[in-house]
């Protein structure tokens, strides 16, 4: 029986430094969304950094450190720069 799964997984100037397979429905997609941010900001992001990626956009603390982009027509998401983080499902049996 073939199963989903969200596939996450991080890179560090294109090395694999994290990856992990948790089943589609532990996470929404709200929920997948927030946790590639966190895994950004905990694995390359300063304090400060964090502060601005949460600021409201045209503020002078704002910074586009932390969006998520959607790739389609998959359902996979990317976050961060330099270390990234991207979640996608796949199927295993």
């Amino acid at each position: 029986m073939t199963k989903r799964y969200w596939r996450i997984t991080g890179y560090e100037s294109g090395n694999e430094i994290f990856e992990t397979h948790v089943p589609v429905g532990c996470f929404s997609e709200r929920q997948v969304k927030d946790l590639l941010k966190a895994l950004a900001a905990k694995a390359g992001l300063t304090l400060d950094e964090i502060v601005g990626a949460y600021a409201r956009k045209n503020t002078r603390y704002y910074n586009d450190l932390l969006l998520v982009q959607k790739e389609k027509p998959h359902p996979e998401y990317m976050c961060g720069d330099n270390p990234y983080f991207i979640a996608g499902v796949i199927e295993r049996e």
